[in-house]
């Protein structure tokens, strides 16, 4: 099997690769510089020539306040980029694998999104990545799956943002009223590649077990880290932003669980293992 990955120097985009590569699967990673998805002649050129199997598309933008201001941006990697490699797996009859987010969702509630829920996105980029889902789901070979709270070895994350910033401060404020599932890219990495070697097509929700808080994702930072900081639980409204964020990102694994794929492993236990990498190296 012969896969192209886009986004490569991404989180998830690098660690995609190396799992393939770990199962002898012939992976190639590109970025911007390899294949600028806005570039629909670039994408055909790059697709048709490689004769791949698959396309797994992790490049987004994902600046979410910046794409306030830079909506037009924004849409093309979004909505363009991702229209441009539907187009021509579509041509080839080869799966396209599309990473959503949460975001796509109107963030209310309490109960979790379940995959076919109505989207009703209230930012800019939640409304590209919403946009791209309806160009993917046209096709007849498609993986939608939505993710959130990210976090992995190859790029910055609110895991090393809070290290950071660990270092030269006595105490941090930390939002305590949006909730979500902190999601480690490694373990997302080896369900993606177990899918897209499958027919099993359609929209999934894969983010690691179990649900908490910034503040409570911050703590456990903190503790597994050994650092000794005080942290105090703020609303929302202390980080002005100017794109909406939801306050409510649990989502349900419905798909994944009627499909047979294995659910990721609980939060905590991901965020202790990638903190050991990151402190190894």
């Amino acid at each position: 099997m012969k896969v192209l990955v886009t986004g490569y120097k991404g989180q998830l985009g690098y660690d995609i690769v190396n799992e393939c590569k770990k199962r002898g699967i012939d992976a190639v990673g590109v970025d911007v510089e390899e294949m600028d998805i806005t570039d629909a002649a670039i994408v055909k050129k790059v697709i048709n020539e490689g004769d791949y199997d698959a396309v797994i598309h992790c490049a987004a933008w994902t600046a979410v306040d910046k794409a306030e201001d830079e909506v037009a941006l924004c849409t093309k990697v979004n909505v363009d980029g991702t229209r441009n490699i539907a187009v021509i797996c579509e041509q080839l009859d080869i799966p396209m694998m599309y990473f959503s987010t949460d975001y796509v969702f109107n963030g209310e509630g309490e109960t979790p999104w379940n995959e076919y829920d109505k989207r009703e996105p209230l930012s800019v980029y939640g409304d590209t990545k919403c946009e791209g889902e309806k160009i993917v789901e046209k096709l007849a070979k498609h993986f939608i799956i939505r993710i959130s709270w990210v976090f992995g070895y190859n790029g910055n994350n609110f895991v090393k943002t809070m290290r950071k910033l660990a270092s030269d401060r006595d105490e941090l404020n930390v939002v305590n009223d949006q909730f979500g599932s902190p999601t480690y890219t490694y373990d997302l990495a080896k369900l993606s590649v177990d899918m897209i070697d499958t027919d099993k097509y359609g929209t999934y929700h894969a983010t690691n077990e179990g649900v908490c808080t910034w503040y409570e994702f911050a703590q456990e930072i903190f503790r597994l880290s050994n650092i000794d900081i005080k942290v105090n639980p703020v609303t929302s409204d202390a980080f002005p932003a100017k794109a909406h964020r939801p306050k409510n990102s649990r989502m349900n694994k419905n798909e994944l669980d009627k499909n047979g794929f294995s659910r990721l492993p609980d939060w905590k236990d991901a965020l202790r293992r990638y903190i050991e990498i990151i402190e190894e190296n």
